[in-house]
């Protein structure tokens, strides 16, 4: 295939050697598989704003502090620089949260350099040494959902641990490793004790866990993992190996996060159903 101009730089700076096939292309960027000496690695090359369909919502960008004054304060006039140092910082973004979620053990793949917009990272693999699927692709036993839903949750908790919430997990960005369930995409990860979006977004991300694995074993459906989760985080007992019942009593005065968890099935339910009207019109 044709080398792309963004790797072309790498394997120009000695950072790779060369690119074997495009993986996929995502709404914030491709990925690519590429050569390392003897190591095959996956290059993600994020899009510019004007070509991807995810944009910077404001939820997720919340509190994301700048270090450099100068570019702050273009950032927040909007200038030219502005937009480019902005577009920076979305993409530096996913990387530092990928390096501080890989030291604290939490399933994603290793960072390995990020240079000129382009992430060069471990390439995740299944058991035969090809890319591993999503969890999506992957057909389940009662067995298998149980126990990946279980590790998952798991590993939400590590990450609310490391200061972190995913914002947009679902089926979509998990893949199916040789070793089991690996975390990507984290562009929009929030900061949990920073953002105030992130109790709602903690809960949407575990229920889209309970969600896709509940079609496969429907007592998952009554679990309320999230408010429980959330609610060990506030009160400062939440810690990597904290035991989850999957019920939750809100304590007296708190917030009622099971209440919070309907409110986003139903929003859920609800677009699922317009969705479906739309596509019936057409």
């Amino acid at each position: 295939m044709k080398t792309p101009a963004r790797l072309q730089v790498l394997i120009d700076e000695g950072l790779i050697d060369g690119v074997l096939r495009q993986l996929k292309s995502g709404k914030e960027a491709e990925v690519f598989v590429v050569r390392c000496g003897d190591e095959t690695r996956a290059a993600k090359v994020y899009k510019a704003a004007t070509e991807r369909s995810f944009r910077q919502a404001v939820d997720y960008t919340e509190n994301r502090k700048v270090k450099n004054s100068r570019q702050a304060r273009a950032m927040a006039k909007g200038t030219r620089y502005g937009r480019e140092q902005q577009e920076v910082a979305w993409q530096r973004a996913e990387v530092d949260v990928l390096f501080r979620l890989a030291a604290a053990g939490v399933r994603v793949p290793k960072p390995i350099h990020f240079f000129e917009g382009v992430l060069l990272m471990e390439l995740v693999s299944d058991a035969d040494g090809h890319a591993a699927p999503r969890l999506t692709d992957v057909t389940y036993t009662p067995t298998a959902a149980r126990e990946h839903h279980a590790l998952l949750l798991r590993e939400v908790v590590r990450m609310l641990c490391a200061g972190v919430v995913h914002g947009d997990l679902s089926e979509f960005n998990i893949l199916l490793g040789q070793d089991g369930p690996v975390i990507i995409d984290l562009p929009q990860a929030v900061d949990a004790a920073g953002n105030n979006h992130a109790p709602r977004m903690l809960m949407r991300d575990v229920d889209n866990l309970r969600s896709f694995f509940g079609r496969h074993v429907p007592e998952l459906r009554d679990t309320l993992h999230g408010p429980e989760i959330w609610d060990l985080y506030a009160a400062g007992r939440l810690s990597p190996e904290s035991p989850l019942t999957g019920r939750y009593e809100p304590r007296p005065g708190a917030v009622d996060l099971g209440a919070v968890l309907r409110e986003i099935e139903d929003a859920r339910l609800e677009a699922r159903e317009r969705d479906l009207r739309r596509g019936a019109a057409n």
